[in-house]
């Protein structure tokens, strides 16, 4: 079969699948994973090639770690210590030694149990970031803790394979020693870190000055496959790699740029991912031994979401954010796949063993949105109570303004938000204009503002108000239409270049518009009338006479602004009207005196 027949398969059945279950309730990922069951070798058959299906979708992980490190300043990662560490360390060595506890009654030997309990003990990384996403609920604390955990199940992946050479033997037994490769995966480490914090700015720069979309997407994927590979070369985990490389540029100003270009891809490779889990799924096996397999699916998840629970309740002290985050993260884990395969290797453990957990693990991820779903529907709402009045809301972390364009307007307006301690996210095109602003303490990102899926790395939906101050007329438009499409809940503050370019935003709907010059040419204009003898009341009365005349000017004129005769004809108008204005209130000023 072509690689053009199987896309088409992947597709389709994404297409019929995904939709299906997300109105049922149930998510995109049970979703993904029923569809893969269906075109899989146990389903229709339509795809055989699991393995090689699985090794290619998971980039989808490696990007969703990638993404999530942008996500992860250094600072915040620091405060995460205690969840990884703590939290993390807990979670794999409490549910680690049940496990293997229970193998060891189920009688498998103590070096097999020891694996397989193990692990078992990681959670899919995948799945439970996914269904956190969709729930809205990454910030909340469980959704914290939640990441930290799974950040240390990461981490403990090197040590679980320097743990399979001293627990069996290999057909091919390396001639490399244990701490050489430790040493190896340090360096790598180290360079990774090194190359991130003095090289990728840099490179990042350059290309930005090329001003081609397609060359900054493909270094953005080359950064996070490369590292990927640099890492997974030396025996560690492909997505620690990914994330690493994210932290690294979590306080870069190409953050949301790289978030929006490599967001596509990791949605594409993830949902493949999913599938090819489901393709995985030995129903053959589950056909022949029903009742073993249910049992050890529910043996594993009961046991898990247990040892969670107790973890969750020493951690918040209350019952809903610990049950939920023993449900969000109760499945088996994508790393047990290649685990248990290198156990088999090291004679560790039986490939019947293997092929088993592979099926438990595999069926314990689609528990996961099931359980969730249910616990939500019907659970939760008993355990949530009320702390607070309707309007006493914890503050949001998300930005309440945002920025477009960095030049003279935006970098005033960005001034007076700080100034006032309010946030603010600025994006700008120009990567010349950000290094110069950048020395005076702005923080700005680089990136097209008019670009959905920017404005969505950029929390736009969590926003309140769109500062749009781009210099480029068709930019600005362009970056308008996008927003009031996309965000309409977003009170717009425009800055017009001329009065054509607030012709345009009016026709948009656009009600805040402030022309270029307009106020600062007021005001220089009022200095003038006092140096020329006018009061400072004086002034100020015939500025704002003609402030209120013009903007109704313009206005009156909007319907018509296609049509240059008929402007030319208003504009002479209201010029007689403006000096008979005047006249009239020199004459009352002059009568009055």
């Amino acid at each position: 079969m072509s690689f053009i027949q199987q896309a088409l398969i992947f597709l389709a059945a994404a297409v019929v699948a995904v939709p299906l279950f997300k109105r049922l309730g149930l998510g995109s990922v049970l979703g993904y994973l029923a569809a893969g069951m269906i075109i899989g070798p146990w389903g229709i058959g339509a795809i055989s090639e699991v393995e090689s299906t699985l090794h290619f979708a998971e980039f989808g992980v490696v990007l969703l770690l990638f993404l999530i490190g942008l996500e992860l300043q250094p600072s915040r990662l620091w405060e995460l210590r205690k969840s990884v560490f703590g939290l993390g360390g807990a979670q794999v060595v409490g549910t680690g030694v049940l496990l293997a506890g229970a193998g060891m009654v189920a009688g498998l030997q103590a070096s097999t149990a020891l694996i397989v309990g193990l692990g078992l003990a990681l959670s899919s990384t995948a799945f439970a970031l996914q269904l956190l996403a969709e729930k809205n609920e990454l910030t909340a604390d469980y959704g914290r803790a939640s990441f930290g955990i799974l950040l240390f199940q990461d981490l403990a992946v090197i040590p679980l394979l320097a743990l399979l050479p001293l627990l069996g033997t290999s057909d091919t037994p390396s001639t490399e020693p244990t701490w050489l490769a430790a040493l190896k995966g340090a360096g790598v480490l180290v360079g990774v870190v090194l190359a991130g914090r003095y090289a990728l700015r840099p490179v990042f720069k350059v290309v930005a000055s090329f001003h081609s979309q397609e060359l900054f997407t493909a270094t953005a994927l080359l950064l996070v496959m490369g590292t990927a590979a640099l890492v997974s070369a030396v025996g560690l985990s492909m997505a620690l790699g990914a994330f690493l490389a994210g932290v690294l540029l979590a306080d870069s100003e190409f953050r949301h740029e790289l978030e929006a270009d490599i967001e596509p891809f990791k949605g594409l490779l993830l949902g493949l991912f999913f599938i090819a889990v489901g393709m995985s799924v030995n129903i053959g096996l589950v056909s022949t031994s029903p009742l073993l397999v249910l049992g050890l699916v529910l043996g594993l998840v009961v046991l898990k979401a247990a040892a969670l629970y107790a973890i969750g309740r020493w951690a918040f002290g209350g019952n809903e954010q610990a049950l939920s985050m023993a449900i969000v993260i109760s499945q088996g884990g994508e790393f047990a796949f290649v685990l248990f395969r290198l156990a088999v290797g090291f004679h560790v453990m039986d490939a019947k063993l293997a092929d088993l957990m592979v099926v438990v693990v595999s069926l314990s991820m689609v528990t996961t949105p099931l359980l969730f779903t249910a616990y939500a529907r019907w659970l939760r709402p008993r355990l949530t109570r009320k702390t607070h009045r309707e309007f006493d809301v914890a503050p949001s972390e998300d930005n309440p303004v945002l920025i477009a364009g960095m030049g003279r307007v935006g970098q005033v307006t960005a001034r007076l938000l700080r100034a006032k301690r309010i946030g603010f996210t600025a994006l700008d095109i120009s990567s010349e204009h950000i290094d110069f602003i950048k020395r005076f303490g702005n923080k700005v990102y680089y990136g097209d503002a008019s670009r959905l899926d920017l404005l969505r790395a950029a929390r736009a939906d969590k926003a309140k108000i769109f500062v749009l101050a781009i210099d480029d007329v068709e930019a600005s438009v362009r970056t308008a239409e996008t927003v009031i499409q996309h965000f309409p809940h977003l009170t717009i503050f425009a800055r017009a270049r001329n009065r054509q370019h607030a012709y345009r935003l009016l026709n948009l709907g656009i009600k805040h518009i402030m022309r270029e010059t307009w106020v600062s040419s007021l005001e220089m204009t009022g200095e003038i009338l006092q140096e020329l003898g006018l009061t400072y009341s004086e002034s100020r009365k015939t500025l704002e006479r003609f402030r209120q005349h013009d903007e109704d000017l313009m206005l009156a004129t909007y319907p018509y602004h296609k049509d240059e005769k008929k402007l030319s004809e208003m504009a002479a108008r209201a010029r007689a009207e403006l000096e008979s204005l005047f006249e009239k209130d020199a004459a009352e000023e002059k009568k009055a005196g």
